[in-house]
Parts: C-alpha cells; structure tokens; sequence
C-alpha cells in the first residue's frame, strides 16, 4: 500500500465491522481491564453530571435562603465526591497505560514472531521502512486507540444520556430546549472534524518527508557536493516547506473558525436556557438553582458531542493501520513445514533436536526448475547436479547473472517450483527448516553484526560457546588480528549493525562466527571481496583447512580464490552454461576462460 493510497483510504474508507473483529483476537486477552475502564469512565460521567445538581443545591438551599444549615454535612459529601472523582481518574488512567502497553506489545511480539517466519522472498521484495512502520506506528496508534479513544467515547455518550437525563428530571421543557441546539452542533462539528483530520494528516504527511529530505541532507551531503546539487536540493526543500506552510495554515484556520462557531452555538444554547429560564424562576415555576444547574448543562454539552465526533474520525482513520497490521499478520509464509514434519522436528520457536539427524552434506538437485515468485521466466530447467559430502563448490559469473540461486535453494531459502532438492537421498522438504538452518555456515559478502560486543557476535554462530571456544574460532580465521587493534579487544562494542568496524572487519567477525557453528555445510558468498590481499591470504589457508570434510558453496567474484574447488559452475544469464574443474574450464576455452583471462590482465 503506497503513501498516497493510504492517506486516500484513511480520508475516503467507512467503518468496518469486519476489520475489528480482527482486532477483537489481540484484544480479547484484556478484556477485564476494557470492561474495567468502562465502568470507571461511567462513573466519571456520573459524578461530572452531579456536579451541576450540587451546585443546584446550593444555590437553593444556602444561598438563596441565606442559611448555613446543613452546609457541613453537604461540604463533606461535595468533598467526599471529589475525592471519590480523583480516584477513580487515578486508576482509570493507570489501567488504561497498563491496557496501551500490553496490547501494543501483544501487536509488536505478534508481528516480530510472523516476521521470523517469513521466507526470503518477503525481504526482497518489502522495505525496510514499511516493515518498521507497521511494527512500531501502526500498532502504537491502535493500541492507543482502543485504551484512550474508545474509552472515552463511553465516556461521551454516558454523559450526554446522563445530562438528558438530569434536564428533563428538572424540567422536561428546557430540556428540549437545549436538546433542539445540540444536533446543530454535532452535524457542524462533524463536518469540520472531517476537514480538519484530513488537513492534520496532509500536515503530518509533509512533516514526513521534511525529516526524510533532512535526512538524506546530511547523510548524502559529501555526495551533494561533490555533485554540486546544493541549489536543486534548496529548491526541492523549499517546495516542501512552501506546502508545509500552506497545509499549517489552512490547518489553523480551521481550527479558528470551529471554536467559536461551536462556542456561539454552545452560547446561543445557554442564552436561550436563561431567557427561557428567567421568566420561569420570575413566574416560580422553577428554582434559581435548577436553572443555574441547566446553564451549566447547555455549556457542558459541547465538549461530549466533541469528543464523538473526534473518536468517530479516528475509528475510521485507525482502520487503515488495523488493515496494515493484519495485513502482514496475515501474509502467507512461502516456505512452511508439514504439520508432520512440524510434529517430528519442531520449529523455530520450539525445536525438537532430539529428532534431528545428523547432516553428512550430500546434495542433490533432481530436475529442478525454478523460478522467483514475482518472476516469470525459469531460472533453471530441468536442472541436476549431485553433490557428494565434503566437495567444493564454486559458483562464478558477472555481477546480477544470478550465481546465489543454487545456493538458496540448497539451503532452502527457497523452493523448487518443480523437482526436488534432497539432503543426505531426502528431500527437504521432509525435514524443518530448522533442522537444515542449524547445520549452515553462511558468510555473506555484506556481513551484518549485531549490536554488542565482537565476543557476542561471534557467539551468535553457537550460543553456548564458551569464551575460549570465541577466541579460538576468531584465531582460526585470523580476525584475532583484527581484534586486537580494537580499543577493547574482543569486549569492544561494534555498534549498530557493526558500523563502527570496516567492511573487511566485519566480514572476519563473521567468518569467525560461522566458524564457531562447525557446520557440515558451508556458504561463501564473495566473503573475500572486501578484504585486503594480505589478510585473504590468511583466510584461503584457512579455508583450505577448515571447509575439509566439509560440503561447501564458494560464490566468488576474484576467481583466483576458487582455483582448486572439485566443481565450479559458470552462471550467465540466470543459466548454468559451463560446469566442470579449473583445467576443464579453462582447456573448453569458454566463457570462464574468457572471464579468468580478463580478470588475470585486470590484475596485473
């Protein structure tokens, strides 16, 4: 769903049962503490409708009589009402914190869960930045919603039947009075509501891309400059502050002109209550209290149908974010386990590894086609290979020619759209995901690191490694050379995503990391491009060490690094157009022969 479309749909959609009873799921948990707020709300609505009524009371009983007789007993109950109405805001707002937060993390651990599930292929093709918005805003602002908004729209409608109520007690005619003025001031302040939401949302739109044109401002400034674009950014920057300016004031105006016409229409409904009123109290008909009490109905009745109307926009607003969130709550994982293979082997958030076999590392493609799921033509056709335990494979082509396929689909990233990828003579779909996950070691060419130490990071490659174990992983590699120039050693903090490291530094971090797994089956994908000679040198002597016994995959761009793998399968195109050893390659004077010859002279 685009910007543009959701700010159409926010403005344009009506409400929809439908979408909260997919919400109803999250909040049925906490329902006591809806029920709960509910009440507490009634009750608030009970003691402000009562206030009016104390203050008939007195005016009729101490002011007009001019007595003090009974004044200590109704002080005390004023005082004990008053009491009572700051309690239960005490607690009113304390659950209704406690439901905005359990709720929002019910949302976020729900879509963080999902997320985890999601194959490759969601990744490609879903931004990063839509992602976080439905896990963060989306669910925040329903979460929100329905501890706030909802609630208070009780509150509303338990105060407008109250005060009803209340007038035509004291006086059925002004009642209808003040009743003929209120849906004056609710048709007048749901139109402006309508208005002024949309404004507010175009206002809040701008302010977006404001931050986002400030934030490519400062990070792509040395690229600015060296492009001389600082005047065509200041013009693009201006435009936005130019429409910023304008939705502002419009938004502004807005608000200006429907404070006092509700307020004149909230005035007009007193005045009429006092003219009215007046010739009732001169002919004794009624009480100077009863008709103090009803000013203070006529007035007090302006800031409920407000709020309705304000909670009705928001319900309406809030459904998108309730669509979005389901939306992704819902999206179909394209790889899933059998509910077999689910009983047998567990998944990733409750494994049975005591089922698990142990992998040896056969792999076999058994006429394998393939295709990505937004594309349309074949990747592969009817394709074979087999693979015994312990070879190395290499896999060589230009940039974007496709050469990481093969391995997603031995690694299961993805799946056959026809044939069969077996592990050890069985398919995998046979097994979990898990199962194979477990027994990868992936280094890729743009390493992530998380945030923590480097003696974290590499203990994310075998969780319940000891620091020795780390230490030895990282010496294997030679990323102890690079430790030992950090300020901390191995306790330094890399930052997020490993920013404070180069690219080199953290390709070592997590080959130590992959290291430390010990798995049967290994995957480098150009995990050597971003290093310099002199320390690629150290890592092909450990490769050569290390990937022995080991079925591996080499995804290589220098192609001097896969010289001796026992295969290595020439990609263009999408398609496997030449297999077979250095020698062989290189005597079919093909492709790689013109590809090795070309990066040899580029060497020199």
């Amino acid at each position: 769903m685009t910007e543009q479309t959701t700010r159409q749909s926010e403005v344009q959609s009506s409400f929809n049962a439908g979408v909260w009873k997919k919400l109803w799921v999250f909040v049925r948990p906490y329902k006591n503490k809806l029920f709960t707020l509910v009440l507490l709300m009634t009750l608030v609505a009970g003691v402000d409708i009562s206030m009016p009524l104390f203050q008939r009371y007195a005016i009729d009983r101490f002011i007009t009589p001019e007595t003090t007789d009974g004044l200590p007993v109704f002080t005390l109950v004023y005082a004990a009402v008053l009491v009572a109405q700051a309690a239960i805001v005490v607690i009113f707002s304390r659950t209704s914190m406690v439901l905005e937060m359990s709720l929002g993390r019910a949302l976020k651990r729900a879509c963080f869960v999902h997320l985890q599930k999601l194959s490759f292929s969601y990744y490609n093709q879903t931004p990063v930045g839509y992602i976080l918005a439905r896990v963060m805003s989306d669910t925040n602002r329903i979460s929100g919603l329905v501890a706030w908004s909802l609630i208070d729209l009780f509150w509303a409608v338990a105060y407008i039947i109250g005060v009803f109520g209340a007038m035509l007690w004291l006086n059925a005619r002004l009642a209808l009075l003040v009743m003929t003025v209120v849906p004056v001031i609710a048709v007048i302040t749901g139109l402006f509501q309508s208005r002024i939401l949309r404004t507010n949302r175009r206002v809040r739109a701008i302010n977006s891309r404001i931050t986002g044109a400030y934030n490519e401002g400062i990070t792509g400034a040395k690229t600015s400059k060296t492009l001389v674009i600082e005047e065509k950014n200041d013009r693009d920057f201006q435009h936005l502050t130019d429409q910023m300016h304008s939705a502002s004031i419009r938004a502004t105006m807005l608000n200006a002109m429907f404070i006092p016409i509700v307020l004149f229409f909230g005035s007009l409904a007193a005045a009429l209550v006092l003219q009215r009123g007046g010739y009732l109290v001169m002919d004794s008909v009624i009480e100077i209290g009863v008709l103090s009490a009803f000013v203070s109905y006529a007035l007090g009745i302006l800031e409920p149908v407000q709020q309705m109307a304000r909670v009705f926009a928001e319900v309406i607003a809030t459904q998108v974010n309730i669509e979005r969130v389901t939306a992704l709550l819902e999206h179909e994982c394209d790889i899933t386990d059998a509910p077999a293979v689910v009983e047998r082997y567990g998944d990733a958030f409750a494994p049975k590894k005591e089922n698990w076999e142990p992998i040896r590392g056969d792999i076999e493609f058994d006429h394998v086609w393939f295709k990505y799921p937004d594309g349309e033509e074949y990747i592969l056709e009817d394709f074979c290979l087999k693979i015994p335990a312990g070879q190395n494979v290499a896999i060589v082509g230009e940039t974007g020619a496709g050469k990481s396929t093969l391995v997603n689909l031995a690694c299961r990233f993805f799946e056959p759209t026809r044939g069969r990828v077996l592990i050890d003579g069985r398919d995998v779909r046979e097994r979990s995901q898990l199962w194979l996950h477990s027994s990868l070691g992936y280094v890729l060419q743009s390493p992530h690191l998380f945030s923590g130490t480097v003696m974290d990071n590499i203990r994310y490659g075998r969780l319940d490694a000891t620091d020795e174990e780390v230490v030895a992983a990282a010496r294997l590699v030679s990323a102890d050379a690079v430790v030992q120039k950090l300020e901390n050693g191995y306790q330094t903090d890399v930052g997020e995503g490993g920013d404070r490291l180069s690219t080199g530094e953290k390709q070592l971090i997590s080959f130590a990391r992959a290291m430390l797994a010990d798995p049967p089956i290994f995957v480098l994908d150009e995990a050597t491009s971003s290093i310099d000679t002199e320390t690629e040198r150290l890592i092909q002597e450990a490769i050569s060490h290390v990937l022995t016994g080991r079925t591996s995959f080499l995804i290589a761009h220098r192609l001097s690094t896969i010289r001796h793998a026992d295969l290595i399968l020439v990609v263009r195109d999408g398609k496997i157009i030449e297999r077979g050893t250095h020698d062989e390659l290189m005597a079919q004077r093909g492709y790689y022969h013109s590809l090795f010859t070309a990066m040899s002279i580029d060497q020199q």
